[in-house]
C-alpha cells in the first residue's frame, strides 16, 4: 500500500492507495483553511496524514496545486488566492520531519496531473491514448497526457501545460474561468458558486447566464487546443464538475465553437471524443500520487 496526500484549497485528504487494483483502500479526511497561518495549515496537513496506518519508512506521494516547486517540495504560492502563508515554506521537510511515522521519502506532483494520471490509469478515460484533464475549483488546474506521460509542450498544448496561462480576448484565462471571475460577474458576496449553480437549477436566469458564459468560453479557448493536441478525451475535475449538470451542456457548445465536438455519451459505439465528468468516486488524484510514489 502506498501512502499519499491531496491537499486542495479546502481540505486535505490523506490515503493509502493499492495500485495494482487502482482504488483507495482507507483514507482520512480533514478541513483545511487556505487562508490560514502557515503553522496551522501544516497542523492539519500533518493531523491527516497521522490518521493513515502507514509504515515507517514508506515513500510518500503528494498531490499539491501550483505554483509549486516540485522537485524540492518549496511552496511558492504568492497572489494566487490561497496558501499565501506557506510561501517558501519547505513542505517536503515538514513532513520529512513532522509526521509520526517519518516517512523514507517524499515525492510532490501537480494536483491536476495527478488527477488524469489516475483516470487514465484507473478511472473514466483508461484506454484513451491522447487525454486532457481540468480541474474547476478556485482557479482551473490542467493536464495533457499522451501515451501514458504528462506533456508540456507540443501541438495544442499552453506555457508549461498550464491553461492558467492561457487568454481569452487578450486577458487571463481565470479572469474569466475561476471562483472569483464567476463571483465577481454574479454580484452576490453573500453568495458562492455552489449557490449560484442552485439558484440556476431553481430557474434564475442571471445564475444560469452567468455559469453558462464561464463555460462556454472555457470551451471555445479548450476546442482548438484539443484540435492540435490530437486528444480524444477531455474529462473534468474538482469541486464545479460537481454540477456536471449545469456545467456539461455549456461547455460542449462551446467545444463545438472551438472545433472539438464531443460525441453523444448515449452511443454505443466506441467514441473517438468523449467528454466526462471525474471519476464519482473522485479517487483519481489520489491514485495519480501514488504512481508518482511508485516511480
Amino acid at each position: 500500500m502506498i501512502p499519499v496526500l491531496e491537499i486542495g484549497g479546502t481540505h486535505v485528504t490523506a490515503a493509502l492507495v493499492d495500485l495494482r487494483a487502482g482504488h483507495v483502500t482507507s483514507r482520512t479526511r480533514e478541513p483545511l483553511d487556505a487562508d490560514g497561518a502557515a503553522d496551522a495549515i501544516l497542523d492539519v496537513v500533518r493531523c491527516c496524514a497521522d490518521g493513515l496506518s502507514a509504515p515507517p519508512g514508506a515513500r510518500w506521494g503528494v498531490a499539491v496545486p501550483g505554483p509549486f516547486d516540485y522537485a524540492r517540495g518549496v511552496a511558492l504560492f504568492k497572489g494566487v488566492g490561497k496558501f499565501d502563508a506557506l510561501y517558501g515554506t519547505d513542505i517536503r521537510a515538514a513532513l520529512l520531519q513532522g509526521l509520526r511515522q517519518r516517512p523514507g521519502d517524499v515525492v510532490f506532483l501537480n494536483d491536476a496531473h495527478a488527477f488524469l494520471t489516475g483516470e487514465w490509469s484507473a478511472g473514466t478515460v483508461r484506454g484513451h491514448r491522447r487525454a486532457v484533464g481540468i480541474t474547476l475549483g478556485t482557479g482551473v488546474g490542467s493536464a495533457f497526457l499522451a501515451d501514458g506521460r504528462i506533456r508540456d509542450h507540443g501541438p495544442g498544448i499552453p506555457p508549461e501545460g498550464r491553461m492558467d496561462l492561457a487568454e481569452i480576448d487578450g486577458r487571463p484565462l481565470e479572469d474569466t474561468v475561476s471562483r472569483r471571475a464567476i463571483l465577481a460577474r454574479y454580484g452576490d458576496p453573500a453568495a458562492d458558486v455552489h449557490d449560484i449553480a442552485d439558484r440556476a437549477r431553481a430557474g434564475e436566469k442571471r445564475a444560469r447566464r452567468v455559469l453558462d458564459d464561464v463555460f462556454t468560453g472555457l470551451g471555445i479557448a479548450l476546442g482548438p487546443r484539443l484540435l492540435d493536441f490530437g486528444a480524444t478525451a477531455l474529462v473534468v475535475g474538482g469541486s464545479m464538475a460537481r454540477s456536471w449538470d449545469l456545467v456539461a451542456p455549456a461547455l460542449s457548445a462551446g467545444l463545438v465553437t472551438g472545433g472539438w465536438t464531443p460525441e453523444d455519451p448515449r452511443a454505443d459505439a466506441p467514441r473517438t471524443r468523449a467528454l466526462k465528468p471525474a471519476g464519482p468516486a473522485g479517487d483519481a488524484a489520489l491514485v495519480g500520487a501514488a504512481h508518482a510514489a511508485a516511480t
